[in-house]
């Protein structure tokens, strides 16, 4: 059965919507914090500090999945979607739905698992 192009393209670029609003909300949370020690206790600022690094990482992620997204909406449109980028093969459907930016099939991420952990 092949697969719903378009399904995957909606699902991606609604995905890519919800990632663009939290990059925007996190920005906020990622601003510098001052240290008016007049003004702020230490606890208050170690704790501002603690959520401008989570918001940090936060949006290191967000943009990881951004460029992910991007990068399947690219092969939709290369007529390459749903095809593994190490063997070529296809990539299980159920795989997509979980991950539509998913790039390789279970297969090849195992032995990529398995090379990149030394194991």
């Amino acid at each position: 059965m092949p697969l719903n192009l378009s399904h995957f393209r909606q699902r991606l670029l609604d995905e890519l919507d919800k990632v663009e609003q939290s990059l925007q909300s996190s920005q906020s949370a990622g601003e510098t914090v001052i240290l008016d020690q007049s003004s702020v206790g230490r606890l208050s600022r170690m704790d501002a500090l603690q959520q401008q690094a989570m918001a940090y990482e936060l949006t290191e992620r967000l943009q990881l999945f951004k460029r992910k997204a991007q990068a399947a909406l690219n092969r939709l449109d290369g007529g390459t979607y749903g095809l593994c980028c190490q063997c070529g093969e296809e990539i299980d459907p159920s795989r997509l739905e979980h991950d539509p930016a998913a790039v390789f099939c279970l297969s090849c991420m195992g032995e990529r698992d398995t090379a990149h952990h030394g194991h």
